[in-house]
């Protein structure tokens, strides 16, 4: 995998720079489709027998990589693929920061093939594996990666993201005197920042997208970190009504057809098989895991974490592309 990794870096590289004339445009489906497009292209220039095991697009119909589109020239090695080709797009739409163009990379069967849905996600560093268990409530976990941490709980940052559906979760958190980290939108960066050495955060915790939270989760296994996870439905996620029921009827009919289970909580080992898996996140907008891409003279300045699980590299690559 790990010959992979130059052409997955130059893959989210491009498709960053795609997105990044349009910060503040306002409309997210152009990001994403010229993102998509960049992406597209370059995996259909690699040696490699490609499929798109989770990706985009499926609930906001926004322009995707769809999941089961075979991708490469089909020779070569086959490889497992998770997509999100602009982790915020809203974020990009609007000129705020931290979106990425992000992509991971495992040899086939490796990956979790789950269609694109809401995720609850729970993820530790090294230093808390085996801590953790979805099955319990949010409490008793943080108690537990607090005792893994022989931290007191007063101590422990929780990193998630800044959504009515997380309120709950962040009065909990304070209650007990965990200081509560939220973010706009980026829980892959939030996942990889938990799991790095130095890492900024103990815990993450969210329900967010399911395309993330596999890309996590290769990111999560190359670090050496755990995580686990549990498909939620629409309903769940949103609340009833005639509509969302509707669409949890869909994705329940989906996870049948690719033999996931909703309400199922998924280890680390089942969301990614082994530590073969190369991982790439090119910063579009400005952020706390990357830089953004920045004009200077005669060219754009970018910044990628490449991060290979065989031989437990993170490489921060800065490039500058001259005109």
């Amino acid at each position: 995998m790990m010959s992979l990794a130059w052409p997955l870096f130059r893959t989210t590289e491009q498709a960053a720079l795609a997105a990044w004339p349009q910060i503040g445009c306002g409309d997210k489906n152009k990001i994403d489709g010229l993102a998509v497009s960049s992406m597209r292209q370059s995996l259909n220039n690699m040696p490699i027998r490609g499929r798109i095991v989770i990706g985009e697009g499926e609930i906001d119909h926004a322009p995707m990589l769809w999941i089961g589109e075979e991708v490469g020239q089909g020779c070569g090695p086959r490889v497992d693929i998770a997509v999100d080709p602009i982790e915020g797009t809203r974020m990009v739409a609007m000129g705020q920061n931290n979106a990425l163009a992000v992509m991971a990379f495992a040899p086939a069967g490796s990956l979790l093939h789950a269609p694109d849905m809401y995720m609850k996600k729970l993820v530790v560093n090294r230093l808390a594996k085996g801590a953790i268990d979805l099955h319990l409530p949010l409490v008793d976990n943080l108690r537990n990666v607090a005792q893994a941490l022989d931290k007191p709980l007063d101590k422990l940052r929780l990193v998630t993201l800044d959504k009515p559906r997380m309120r709950a979760t962040i009065d909990e958190a304070t209650a007990l005197g965990v200081k509560v980290f939220a973010l706009p939108d980026g829980d892959v960066a939030a996942s990889v920042m938990t799991c790095l050495r130095d890492n900024q955060y103990d815990v993450m915790y969210t329900l967010g997208g399911a395309p993330e939270g596999v890309i996590s989760a290769c990111a999560v296994a190359a670090l050496g970190g755990d995580m686990q996870a549990e498909l939620i439905d629409f309903c769940q996620a949103k609340g009833e009504s005639e509509e969302n029921h509707r669409i949890a009827a869909s994705e329940r009919l989906r996870c049948e057809a690719m033999g996931v289970i909703i309400n199922r909580v998924y280890s680390l080992g089942e969301l990614v098989a082994g530590e073969d898996v190369i991982f790439s996140a090119t910063g579009v907008t400005g952020g706390d895991l990357v830089n953004g891409i920045q004009q200077v003279t005669d060219g754009v300045r970018t910044q990628t974490l490449l991060i290979g699980g065989a031989d437990r590299t993170c490489n921060i690559i800065d490039s500058l592309h001259s005109w």
